[in-house]
Protein backbone atom coordinates (compact mmCIF):
# COMPACT_ATOMS: atom_id res chain seq x y z
CA UNK A 1 0.00 0.00 0.00
CA UNK A 2 2.98 2.62 0.76
CA UNK A 3 4.18 1.42 -2.48
CA UNK A 4 1.40 1.89 -4.13
CA UNK A 5 0.91 5.65 -2.63
CA UNK A 6 5.08 5.90 -3.31
CA UNK A 7 3.97 5.65 -7.20
CA UNK A 8 1.46 7.98 -7.32
CA UNK A 9 3.41 10.54 -6.44
CA UNK A 10 4.53 13.65 -9.03
CA UNK A 11 7.27 14.34 -6.84
CA UNK A 12 9.13 11.37 -5.27
CA UNK A 13 10.88 12.42 -1.56
CA UNK A 14 14.56 12.48 -1.88
CA UNK A 15 14.54 9.57 0.66
CA UNK A 16 12.56 7.25 2.37
CA UNK A 17 13.09 6.46 6.33
CA UNK A 18 11.43 2.86 6.96
CA UNK A 19 10.72 2.11 10.54
CA UNK A 20 12.05 -1.71 11.38
CA UNK A 21 13.00 -3.49 14.98
CA UNK A 22 15.95 -4.69 16.73
CA UNK A 23 14.18 -7.49 17.56
CA UNK A 24 14.89 -9.08 13.97
CA UNK A 25 17.87 -10.45 15.25
CA UNK A 26 18.08 -13.92 17.42
CA UNK A 27 18.21 -14.14 21.27
CA UNK A 28 21.84 -13.75 22.02
CA UNK A 29 23.95 -13.77 24.89
CA UNK A 30 26.70 -15.25 24.01
CA UNK A 31 27.23 -12.28 21.39
CA UNK A 32 26.13 -8.85 20.22
CA UNK A 33 24.64 -8.71 16.86
CA UNK A 34 25.76 -5.87 14.36
CA UNK A 35 24.66 -5.41 10.92
CA UNK A 36 27.33 -6.96 9.23
CA UNK A 37 27.55 -10.19 11.91
CA UNK A 38 23.73 -9.93 13.23
CA UNK A 39 22.12 -13.20 13.16
CA UNK A 40 18.29 -13.25 11.82
CA UNK A 41 16.02 -15.67 13.64
CA UNK A 42 12.82 -17.48 12.67
CA UNK A 43 10.18 -16.70 15.50
CA UNK A 44 6.98 -15.18 14.93
CA UNK A 45 7.89 -11.33 15.31
CA UNK A 46 11.71 -11.99 13.51
CA UNK A 47 9.82 -13.52 10.40
CA UNK A 48 7.72 -10.02 10.45
CA UNK A 49 10.73 -8.01 10.91
CA UNK A 50 12.52 -9.70 7.91
CA UNK A 51 9.32 -9.99 5.89
CA UNK A 52 8.83 -6.19 6.78
CA UNK A 53 12.20 -5.32 5.12
CA UNK A 54 12.22 -7.65 2.17
CA UNK A 55 8.80 -6.01 1.26
CA UNK A 56 10.47 -2.55 1.48
CA UNK A 57 13.56 -3.38 0.06
CA UNK A 58 11.54 -4.99 -2.88
CA UNK A 59 9.72 -1.89 -3.91
CA UNK A 60 11.09 -0.17 -7.48
CA UNK A 61 12.08 3.83 -5.78
CA UNK A 62 12.67 6.36 -8.67
CA UNK A 63 16.12 7.89 -7.29
CA UNK A 64 14.77 7.95 -3.46
CA UNK A 65 17.45 7.05 -0.59
CA UNK A 66 15.91 3.96 0.98
CA UNK A 67 17.10 3.45 4.71
CA UNK A 68 15.59 1.31 7.66
CA UNK A 69 15.88 2.11 11.04
CA UNK A 70 16.15 -1.21 13.37
CA UNK A 71 15.02 0.13 16.31
CA UNK A 72 15.27 -0.78 19.74
CA UNK A 73 13.71 -0.01 22.82
CA UNK A 74 13.14 3.81 23.44
CA UNK A 75 13.14 5.70 26.50
CA UNK A 76 11.12 8.72 26.54
CA UNK A 77 9.49 11.15 29.73
CA UNK A 78 6.04 10.43 28.30
CA UNK A 79 6.45 7.18 26.32
CA UNK A 80 8.35 4.43 25.25
CA UNK A 81 9.69 1.87 28.01
CA UNK A 82 10.45 4.24 30.69
CA UNK A 83 6.54 5.01 32.15
CA UNK A 84 5.35 1.50 32.88
CA UNK A 85 9.18 0.34 34.12
CA UNK A 86 8.74 3.52 36.29
CA UNK A 87 5.54 2.00 37.58
CA UNK A 88 7.08 -1.35 38.18
CA UNK A 89 10.05 0.33 40.86
CA UNK A 90 7.24 2.65 42.31
CA UNK A 91 5.07 -0.42 43.66
CA UNK A 92 7.78 -2.38 44.75
CA UNK A 93 8.19 -4.34 41.47
CA UNK A 94 11.43 -3.02 40.27
CA UNK A 95 13.60 -5.94 40.40
CA UNK A 96 15.26 -8.57 37.67
CA UNK A 97 12.84 -9.97 34.83
CA UNK A 98 13.42 -13.59 34.51
CA UNK A 99 17.32 -14.53 35.86
CA UNK A 100 18.27 -10.66 34.75
CA UNK A 101 21.03 -12.11 32.26
CA UNK A 102 19.28 -10.83 29.69
CA UNK A 103 20.87 -7.91 27.32
CA UNK A 104 18.51 -4.54 26.60
CA UNK A 105 19.42 -3.20 24.00
CA UNK A 106 18.07 0.72 24.14
CA UNK A 107 17.97 4.21 22.87
CA UNK A 108 17.25 7.81 24.66
CA UNK A 109 14.15 9.45 22.83
CA UNK A 110 16.63 12.99 21.53
CA UNK A 111 18.84 10.52 20.11
CA UNK A 112 16.09 9.46 18.07
CA UNK A 113 15.68 12.42 16.73
CA UNK A 114 19.16 13.32 16.34
CA UNK A 115 19.45 9.85 14.01
CA UNK A 116 16.64 11.00 12.08
CA UNK A 117 17.96 13.92 11.24
CA UNK A 118 21.75 12.90 10.40
CA UNK A 119 19.84 10.48 8.38
CA UNK A 120 17.87 13.02 6.20
CA UNK A 121 20.96 15.49 5.88
CA UNK A 122 24.00 12.81 4.97
CA UNK A 123 23.78 10.00 2.67
CA UNK A 124 22.14 7.29 5.15
CA UNK A 125 21.55 4.46 2.76
CA UNK A 126 20.48 0.65 3.63
CA UNK A 127 19.76 -0.54 7.58
CA UNK A 128 20.63 0.71 10.65
CA UNK A 129 20.74 -0.90 14.40
CA UNK A 130 19.38 2.87 16.04
CA UNK A 131 20.36 1.64 19.48
CA UNK A 132 22.72 3.20 22.04
CA UNK A 133 26.01 1.53 21.72
CA UNK A 134 26.16 0.46 25.15
CA UNK A 135 23.57 -2.06 25.74
CA UNK A 136 22.47 -2.92 29.61
CA UNK A 137 21.65 -6.52 31.43
CA UNK A 138 18.06 -6.04 32.86
CA UNK A 139 19.19 -6.32 36.23
CA UNK A 140 21.69 -3.56 36.04
CA UNK A 141 18.77 -1.65 34.32
CA UNK A 142 16.44 -2.85 37.34
CA UNK A 143 19.13 -0.96 39.65
CA UNK A 144 19.87 1.86 37.97
CA UNK A 145 15.72 2.85 37.96
CA UNK A 146 15.32 2.02 41.50
CA UNK A 147 17.97 4.34 42.25
CA UNK A 148 16.60 7.23 39.72
CA UNK A 149 13.70 6.70 42.16
CA UNK A 150 14.85 6.67 45.49
CA UNK A 151 13.34 2.78 46.27
CA UNK A 152 15.75 0.72 47.84
CA UNK A 153 15.02 -2.59 47.02
CA UNK A 154 12.44 -4.30 44.31
CA UNK A 155 10.80 -7.80 43.78
CA UNK A 156 11.81 -9.81 40.95
CA UNK A 157 9.59 -11.17 38.58
CA UNK A 158 10.24 -15.04 37.80
CA UNK A 159 10.03 -16.20 33.87
CA UNK A 160 6.51 -18.57 35.33
CA UNK A 161 5.11 -15.26 36.61
CA UNK A 162 6.02 -13.16 33.51
CA UNK A 163 4.34 -15.92 31.25
CA UNK A 164 1.68 -15.98 33.38
CA UNK A 165 0.83 -12.33 33.52
CA UNK A 166 1.64 -12.06 29.42
CA UNK A 167 -1.31 -14.46 28.90
CA UNK A 168 -3.71 -12.85 30.74
CA UNK A 169 -3.11 -9.26 28.61
CA UNK A 170 -2.30 -11.22 25.39
CA UNK A 171 1.06 -10.02 24.69
CA UNK A 172 4.54 -12.12 24.46
CA UNK A 173 6.83 -12.68 27.17
CA UNK A 174 9.83 -12.11 24.86
CA UNK A 175 9.31 -7.90 25.55
CA UNK A 176 11.15 -8.26 28.69
CA UNK A 177 13.02 -12.01 28.40
CA UNK A 178 14.50 -11.84 24.83
CA UNK A 179 18.25 -10.93 25.15
CA UNK A 180 18.71 -8.07 22.68
CA UNK A 181 22.19 -7.31 22.13
CA UNK A 182 22.29 -5.17 19.40
CA UNK A 183 25.14 -2.27 18.76
CA UNK A 184 24.99 0.30 16.40
CA UNK A 185 27.78 -0.47 14.53
CA UNK A 186 27.49 1.57 11.30
CA UNK A 187 26.02 4.65 12.99
CA UNK A 188 29.73 4.84 14.78
CA UNK A 189 31.83 3.96 11.57
CA UNK A 190 29.81 6.70 9.65
CA UNK A 191 30.19 9.43 12.49
CA UNK A 192 26.87 9.98 14.39
CA UNK A 193 27.66 10.71 17.66
CA UNK A 194 25.51 9.82 20.37
CA UNK A 195 23.75 11.99 22.79
CA UNK A 196 23.08 9.33 25.94
CA UNK A 197 25.22 6.61 25.26
CA UNK A 198 24.80 4.99 28.72
CA UNK A 199 22.03 4.15 30.53
CA UNK A 200 22.65 5.71 33.62
CA UNK A 201 23.20 9.38 32.31
CA UNK A 202 19.77 8.60 30.05
CA UNK A 203 18.11 7.29 32.72
CA UNK A 204 19.11 10.47 35.22
CA UNK A 205 18.35 12.63 32.32
CA UNK A 206 14.81 11.60 31.37
CA UNK A 207 14.00 11.39 35.40
CA UNK A 208 15.07 14.89 36.65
Amino acid sequence: MLGDAYNKLKNHPTVWIQMSSATIYRHSEDRPMDETYGEIGSDFSMNVCRDWEKTFNELPLNGTRRVIMRTSIVMGKEGGALPPLKNLVRFGLGGRQGNGHQMVSWIHQDDIVGIVDWMLDGNASGAYNVTSPQPIQNNVLMKHLRKSFGVVMGLPAPAWLLTFGAALIGTETELVLKSRWVIPKRLIQEGYRFRFPSAESAIKDLTK
